[in-house]
This record gives structure tokens, C-alpha cells and sequence, in this order.
């Protein structure tokens, strides 16, 4: 089966979608923006109907531009945000809570004392940030009607009919026994969701149903968490490589074969998808916020936007003095203190716009360094080089901040919107039997790479700034 593909990619701020063809690339592309409303508290919720409306509308404009027709379609979704819904009409019973929501802490102090336990078994630490204490937090205050499950069971439902989520996807909710990658009744237990059904776990490319949400029947053969396609669409399909996508936040995932490693730096270890019933795994490291920081320092009137990085920040030889910890919505890997608020230290008078932008840099540039290193731990040996997508690698000054830091090469893609090239390789695998990976894939080239032109002694004495500035914060707190 030849032919183009339709790839959607449903993300926190909108959702994308492509229409690729195997031998002429993408022909067509669609958008629709997602509004998610950030409430007191660390609260974040999205209206399901949004949601879909978003998936519709840009895979709809996709198609129209492309003018062909198409064989498959893949979808990528958010990972951890969750809803409850009625399986028998699809009606959404709540609205959805996003990845970056905070209110199931409660539940997590209350699983403490088995979080090492849920860690081994899962490969996940205890955090709201994953699925299972807000499908546990939903249960418990909302509502305990129809199913509670990931916002991509609700879409593949209202698509296709079917009830079914993949196992990268699956592996993002701590409920998946990582070993077997099945879903484990120790941990539903404890999560006091024992008795829920759960939606089938399913390879990540193969026909999951089929859909006429966007006019003539589509069978849908590729269904992934959006990391783990980004991780695909960057080649890095075995161990050693690891790459970066700088969205809302940012996410670090290397590759580490046929099992998965539960080492002791505070990363994830989860799947990374689930191929002819073969599982490969990665290790996972976020960074809550870092399109999202920019978009903090945009609304408080520093810089007109992303675009502005660059010039505000090239205005200024450095940071001058100024040190910013962007933990707006907390700090993720390895710290996992999702309770900590950010800071920003080292004001004086003659700060400027271009001193808080260098800052900000840094700090991001920063938490993936550390991500970097866990990694390299985890794994016995470092990071060769790094590959970077997402719509903040257009900016050359965190690019080049990152490279700095990190002391190793910064491989910046040439193909924007990894997530959905990487789906829509999965979506051609589902629908050609005997595909391979690599046959699927697009072509990766690096459009820019970034060397470090700093000293290793200047990168230390960098992170080092940084470093103490999270340990104050750490020192200063307490659960």
C-alpha cells in the first residue's frame, strides 16, 4: 500500500497535522490552536471538545491543501493528560486534566511510602505529572462514572470506535508494568482504581480502526505518545543517541535497546514504542516549561515574543550576574519537585531585557545539561551529540547556549514538527506489513549545527551558578 499519509499531532497549545507522501515529503499542512487555561494552584485544564474540534479541523485543512488522497493516518497525543467520558455516547464527563496540572499532589503524598515500590514496577516516580494520580484525583472528587483513561483512548474512540491506547502511551501512567508492558494490578491497586476498565494496549503501528471524521474512510495504523514520535522521526533507534524537543517544555529521551534501565539519576524509564509485538525502551527527562517561560517573559512585556529572543538577547555579551531558574510550574528530572516556584536572582539596576532573555537561556540551556548527564549515567557512557527539534531551536541564541553548556554538538533538525513526521512513519508501518523503521523514515539531516565555543572551564563555572541557585530553592523548601 503506496500513498500519502495523514499525521496529526494533537499538542498542549494546538495541534498539527501533515500530509506526507513517501517520495515527495509533506504536500500539505493544517493547524489548529488549543487553549488550556491555567487556573490558581498549578491548576491546568483543556475542554475535551477543543480537542477533538482541533484534531478535525487541522488534519480537514491538511487534506485540503495536499488535494489527495490518503492511505493511513497516525496520531500523536499529549501523553498524560487524562478525562473521564461515557463509553457509550463519548460524551467527555469532565474536563481534560493537562500534563502540567498539579492538583493530584494530594494523591502522591498519600502513595509516599510506596513510591519506591510504583518506581520499580513502572519505571515512573510518584508525581502528578504522570496519568495515574489524576485518573486516581478524578475518581476521587469528580465524578465515578464511565471510564477515566488518557485524552488519546477519548480521541481513537471518537474517531474510530474503538477503545484502545499504545504502549508508549500506556507506559506514561504508571500503571503499565514496565517489564511485561501490561497493565499491572499492584499498581491500579493502589491507585485505588482496581476494577476500572481499561482500554487495550496496542502495538504502535498497526490498524487500530478507521475513521470518516474527515470525509472518505481512513484506517487509522499509527498511534504514539508525542516524544516517543519526535524520538522516532530523529533516527535515534538504538542506543547511544538522544534527542530534544524544546515545545511547551522540554523533553530529553535516549534510547537504551530491548530494556528498560531503572538507574539512580531521577530520569524515567519508559517505552519508547512497541513494534511487531517487540518493545524498545528510553529513558525520559522534562523540563516543565520552556516555550511556556518564554511565553511568562512575553507576557510580562520583556520581549514581544519567541522571535525576539535573539535580538534582545544579542544585544548584551552575557547575562550580567543574573541567574533564572525557570521552575514556573516546578522542576521535573531529576529533581522531581513539582511544589518548587521558579527564581531569579542577581537584580540590580542595571539589569535590562537582555539580561533576563540570557538568563532564561541559560537556565533552560541548563536543566537539559543536567538531563544530558543523568542520562549518561544511567547509560555508562555519554552522549556523543545532541539532535534538537521544536519551535524554540529557531532561536540561535539558546541554541548556541545549549551547545556551550553541554560541551558536545548541537545537530538542530531540518525537519520541523518531529512529532508528526514520527507518527506518520508509524502510520505508514501499520499500513505496509514488512516495512522497516528505516524505510519509513524520513530523511534526517541537520539544517544547522551548533559547536561549543566556550571553555569546558567556562561551561563549568555556568552550571555551577545554576546549580546553587537550585540548591537554594531546594534548601529553602520542604515538602
Amino acid at each position: 500500500m503506496t500513498g500519502p499519509v495523514l499525521a496529526v499531532d494533537q499538542g498542549t497549545s494546538g495541534t498539527k497535522a501533515l500530509v506526507i507522501c513517501p517520495e515527495r515529503g509533506v504536500i500539505g499542512t493544517g493547524f489548529a490552536a488549543v487553549r488550556p487555561r491555567h487556573l490558581p494552584g498549578g491548576l491546568v485544564e483543556a475542554d475535551p471538545a477543543e480537542l477533538c474540534d482541533s484534531v478535525v479541523e487541522a488534519g480537514a485543512r491538511a487534506l485540503a491543501e495536499a488535494d489527495e488522497p490518503v492511505v493511513a493516518l497516525g496520531l500523536a497525543n499529549q501523553g498524560e493528560t487524562v478525562l473521564a467520558w461515557d463509553p457509550e455516547t463519548g460524551r467527555p464527563l469532565t474536563d481534560a486534566l493537562v500534563w502540567q496540572d498539579r492538583r493530584a499532589e494530594s494523591v502522591c503524598a498519600e502513595l509516599s511510602p510506596h513510591g519506591e515500590e510504583l518506581r520499580q514496577l513502572t519505571g515512573l516516580p510518584l508525581d502528578p505529572y504522570f496519568a495515574a494520580p489524576k485518573m486516581a484525583w478524578i475518581r476521587r472528587h469528580l465524578t465515578r462514572e464511565g471510564v477515566v483513561t488518557t485524552s488519546d483512548v477519548w480521541l481513537v474512540h471518537r474517531l474510530t470506535g474503538a477503545f484502545v491506547t499504545d504502549a508508549a502511551t500506556a507506559g506514561r501512567t504508571q500503571l503499565l508494568d514496565l517489564d511485561r508492558a501490561q497493565w499491572s494490578e499492584r499498581a491500579l491497586d493502589l491507585y485505588g482504581l482496581a476494577g476500572e476498565r481499561l482500554p487495550e494496549i496496542v502495538d504502535n503501528a498497526r490498524q487500530a480502526g478507521a475513521t470518516r471524521a474527515f470525509g472518505p474512510e481512513i484506517p487509522l495504523t499509527g498511534l504514539a505518545v508525542d516524544q516517543q514520535a519526535a524520538l522516532l522521526a530523529q533516527r535515534v533507534t538504538a542506543p547511544g543517541g538522544a534527542k530534544c524537543t524544546y515545545g511547551t517544555g522540554a523533553f530529553l529521551l535516549a534510547h537504551t535497546g530491548s530494556a528498560p534501565r531503572r538507574g539512580g539519576s531521577g530520569l524515567v524509564s519508559c517505552v519508547a514504542w512497541r513494534l511487531d509485538g517487540r518493545t524498545s525502551y528510553c529513558l525520559d527527562g522534562q523540563v516543565y516549561t520552556a516555550a511556556s517561560a518564554v511565553r511568562w517573559l512575553t507576557d510580562l512585556g520583556v520581549i514581544g515574543g519567541a522571535d525576539d529572543l535573539d535580538a534582545v538577547g544579542g544585544a548584551v555579551p552575557d547575562s550580567g550576574g543574573v541567574t533564572f531558574v525557570p521552575a514556573l510550574a516546578g522542576l521535573a528530572a531529576p529533581w522531581w519537585r513539582g511544589d518548587l516556584r521558579g527564581s531569579l536572582t542577581g537584580l540590580g539596576l542595571d539589569t535590562g531585557p537582555g539580561h533576563l532573555v540570557r538568563a532564561l537561556c541559560e537556565g533552560l540551556a541548563a536543566q537539559v545539561v543536567e538531563l544530558a548527564e543523568a542520562a549518561a549515567r544511567d547509560l555508562g557512557t555519554p552522549l556523543e551529540v545532541l539532535r534538537v527539534d521544536g519551535g524554540l531551536t529557531r532561536s540561535a541564541l539558546l541554541m548556541q547556549t545549549q551547545a556551550d553548556l553541554l560541551q558536545r554538538p548541537v545537530e538542530v533538525s531540518a525537519l520541523p514538527d518531529a512529532t508528526a513526521l514520527g507518527v506518520g512513519a508509524l502510520a505508514r508501518l501499520g499500513a505496509e506489513p514488512g516495512l522497516g523503521p528505516a524505510d519509513a523514515l524520513p530523511d534526517w539531516r541537520p539544517a544547522t549545527v551548533y559547536e561549543p565555543r566556550v571553555s569546558p572551564q567556562e561551561a563549568a563555572d555556568r552550571l555551577g551558578r545554576f546549580r546553587s541557585a537550585v540548591t537554594a530553592l531546594l534548601e529553602g523548601t520542604s515538602r
